[in-house]
């Protein structure tokens, strides 16, 4: 009996998949970069977010030997209802995973490395020191290697966030994901503003630490909505946006309200830049990962050309 990879939305109506159109098309390639990738990730027994996730830009970023590490399992004891990522009860963590991900980094030969989780809302702590043990196994097996965390939000877990902030990531992502009014019907078990308040306090702890959240959009928000989404990202002091089209994984999951066309992702994006992000991302196919290490070097080059702009004035 083949087991069932949402049990929790077993019940819930048949949402009818949109077809895509023809600006959404993912590049399919076999190059020998991307089996390279494929046979790395398999022999450290590791996961991928590309993988469990289901994500639309595999193939290319596997074949630049690109891939976002799932660490702690690929059981999420969340139920978002946009996400393709397994729920149910979590397997206990591997303590050789810290070695395994900074040997796999290593092999990979990965410039910009970016790590992320699923949900362990079972564990004291929420998985924060075991990312915080991946991220300094990574940096001392990979010392020139910048590292890219995209975390859970640790609701209920007290400060257990700050010892992800102690190990002084690159990057800090966490993805607020939606408009505050389709929290309840897309992420029932998170809320809108600790999601806020987790990234405030990283850039309070750690100004050095770059921030960055993800929008998804065509799950039934508004243009006023999203606008005060930039807004409150902006007050939480947020460097980097990104913004991607919601691609509905089955009809079982939220239903798809609409595709937004290539010239509304421009235009989003002219309006977070002029809301004053350091780097805005908008596409349909935008991924919190995606282009993630050239977008890293672009952060960088832009806060240097900001911090000499502020002390010229």
């Amino acid at each position: 009996m083949t087991k069932v990879r949402h049990p929790e939305k077993v019940n819930k109506p048949i949402n009818p998949i949109k077809k895509k159109p023809s600006w959404i098309k993912s590049k399919l390639t076999n190059s020998k970069e991307f089996f390279l990738t494929k046979s790395i990730v398999n022999e450290h027994k590791l996961k991928t977010v590309c993988q469990e996730a289901n994500c639309p830009n595999i193939t290319e970023c596997w074949s630049k030997r690109h891939a976002t590490f799932l660490i702690m399992g690929e059981i999420c004891t969340r139920a978002c209802a946009f996400c393709d990522v397994i729920t149910g009860k979590p397997k206990p963590l591997n303590f050789l995973e810290p070695l395994n991900i900074a040997s796999a980094v290593k092999k990979l030969n990965l410039k910009h490395v970016v790590i992320t989780s699923v949900d362990r809302d079972d564990l004291v702590d929420g998985g924060a020191n075991h990312f915080h043990d991946v991220i300094i196994e990574t940096r001392k097996h990979n010392p020139k290697t910048t590292i890219e965390v995209l975390t859970p939000d640790f609701l209920r877990k007290g400060d257990s966030y700050k010892k992800v902030i102690e190990a002084k990531p690159d990057v800090f992502n966490h993805n607020i994901e939606t408009v505050p009014g389709l929290y309840r019907q897309v992420r029932p078990g998170s809320r809108y503003f600790s999601s806020l308040e987790l990234l405030k306090n990283t850039k309070k702890i750690d100004k050095n630490i770059f921030t960055k959240s993800g929008l998804m959009v065509g799950l039934g928000e508004n243009k006023d909505e999203i606008i005060q989404v930039m807004d409150d990202l902006i007050s939480a002091e947020v460097d980097f946006l990104t913004i991607g089209q919601y691609l509905q994984p089955s009809t079982k999951h939220h239903p798809l309200e609409r595709y937004y066309e290539p010239d509304e992702f421009e235009e989003l994006k002219t309006i977070a830049e002029s809301k004053g992000f350091l780097l805005v991302s908008s596409s349909p196919l935008t991924r919190s990962s995606y282009h993630a290490d050239e977008d890293f070097s672009v952060l960088q080059k832009k806060r240097i050309t900001q911090t000499n702009a502020q002390s010229i004035s």
